[in-house]
């Protein structure tokens, strides 16, 4: 089981952001909590379950033991990763 989080590129709010996804929610929640964050931070998303980190939290995370993903460079890892994330948003069981 791992805790991952990708390269920060998204811009907002003049700052680049990365996204904080685990193999369990138990896993992902528990990081964030090591890192400070708060869980009403946590996006749970169609999109994929994840919490969004500044650079500066990203890196923190790698140094706690996520796993840093590229989007450039692990496409197929990152790809199931999101398949992943998106299988623990909480309307996923509801969906047909």
């Amino acid at each position: 089981m791992s805790v991952y989080v990708d390269d920060a590129v998204t811009l907002w709010r003049g700052r680049r952001w990365a996204h904080l996804m685990a193999d369990t929610l138990d896993e992902l929640h528990a990081m964030a909590e090591r890192l400070g964050v708060p869980r009403r931070a946590f996006q749970d998303k169609r999109s994929g379950a994840h919490y969004d980190l500044t650079e500066e939290l990203r890196e923190q995370a790698v140094r706690l033991g996520a796993v840093a993903i590229s989007r450039h460079r692990d496409r197929d890892q990152v790809r199931a990763i999101i398949r992943i994330a998106r299988s623990q948003w909480s309307g996923h069981a509801a969906e047909p």
